[in-house]
């Protein structure tokens, strides 16, 4: 099955409204000799930034997304933004379950479980994060990890609606470190997700079901790493805070698909 390769920046928490703004401006202008039938590409500023990016990207093709998404409708839960006003804001896409929110905030497959309930229920697009840190790997639990995570973080949902999903495999060993996974080793842990996600939803499904890497990738490996049967893009970090060098991992990015 051909998949469209999706392309997402994580700002995490950098970038103002000014300094967003600025970027996605500049990103246009890199961009403007792609073509988005190729590949989707997102942007996921910190909240405060979500205005400025959204109205800069407006008359373009480059999707904005949120980092974080709350499971209630409203109510008592200081800090947190529901799905509705994502979606009031102009929000298409969401991160869900990053491993730096399970590492520090306390994240659970749970949560994430539910937060995906209500991305899917106001029609956002979610990428959810799955992945192993260096002691899981080690330990060689790398498997056991990423089945309990796309089984519970995943139970109860439509197959109908599974296709609509993002998976982001994220070796935690690899995030911000420099250290990227090789091509085979990162195409077999998307194929192991896949399998799962199979499982899970059904082999029809899953197939539909992008699945993106997410651990250090950059202009220099990205045209190797989706050239793999099963990577179907990448979630991006320091790379995807200056227009110049996410654009030409965008470029690298879907050369490689092409292969």
């Amino acid at each position: 099955m051909s998949r469209k390769i999706i392309v997402a920046g994580n700002w995490k928490m950098n970038k103002n409204a000014a300094e967003g703004k600025a970027l996605v401006e500049a990103l246009k202008g890199e961009l403007a000799d792609i073509s988005f039938d190729d590949a989707d590409v997102v942007v996921c500023p910190p909240f405060t930034t979500l205005g400025s990016v959204i109205e800069a990207a407006a008359c373009s093709r480059i999707g904005v997304g949120a980092q974080n998404i709350h499971w209630a409708a409203s109510g008592a839960f200081t800090g947190e933004i529901s799905a509705d006003m994502l979606v009031s804001s102009g929000v298409k896409y969401v991160i869900i379950g990053h491993s730096e929110r399970r590492q520090y905030f306390g994240e659970t497959d749970a949560t994430v479980n539910s937060r995906l309930k209500a991305a899917l229920g106001a029609g956002l697009t979610p990428i959810v994060c799955v992945g192993e840190t260096l002691a899981e790997r080690e330990g060689n639990r790398t498997e056991a990890v990423l089945a309990r995570q796309i089984r519970e973080g995943f139970a109860g949902i439509d197959a109908a609606v599974a296709p609509g999903i993002v998976v982001a495999y994220e070796p935690v060993w690899a995030i911000g470190t420099g250290k990227t996974a090789t091509p085979d080793v990162a195409q077999a842990a998307h194929a192991f997700i896949r399998s799962e996600l199979a499982g899970v939803f059904g082999t029809e499904a899953a197939e539909a079901i992008r699945i993106q890497y997410g651990g250090s990738m950059k202009s220099e490996n990205a045209r190797e790493l989706l050239s793999q049967p099963d990577i179907d893009g990448g979630l991006i970090g320091g790379a995807a805070l200056k227009a110049d060098s996410f654009a030409k991992l965008i470029r690298e990015a879907i050369a490689g698909s092409k292969n």
